[in-house]
């Protein structure tokens, strides 16, 4: 098993960078709504419910970048087979392999901001209504 920054590095630092950075985002943003909704309940139930619902778009973002890294991966490891003419079995499905490092964790984010969105929204409309 790799380890998480084999595994940051494998990625490409650029888009595992950016997919790090909207995670960070995703959970601050749902945190903080959940927060001013549920303790400090300085807006209505409407309001924190969309503004949770701008969490989950991060997330979902998330994973459109993640797939357009695994896209532009997948480019590049195509370019490279076509210009050499060939290369091993080995080699082409490594390649596969790593390119799909980013969509993995464009996927776990968007499944987290569910996740996310799910329980505050429901401990929200318990709450406020």
């Amino acid at each position: 098993m790799k380890s998480l920054g084999e595994l940051f590095n494998m990625g490409g630092p650029l888009f595992m960078s950016i997919l790090t950075l909207l995670f960070i985002v995703m959970v601050a943003w749902m945190v903080y709504h959940f927060l001013s909704g549920y303790i400090y309940q300085k807006v209505s139930l409407d309001k924190a419910l969309r503004k949770l619902k701008y969490g989950k778009s991060i997330g979902l973002f998330s994973l459109v970048i993640g797939i357009l890294g695994q896209l532009i991966g997948l480019f590049s490891a195509f370019s490279f087979v076509a210009k050499e003419g060939g290369v091993s079995p080995q080699m082409m499905f490594g390649g596969l392999k790593v390119s799909m490092v980013t969509t993995l964790y464009g996927i776990f984010i968007y499944l987290l901001s569910w996740l996310l969105w799910f329980i505050a929204s429901n401990i929200l409309e318990r709450k406020l209504k």
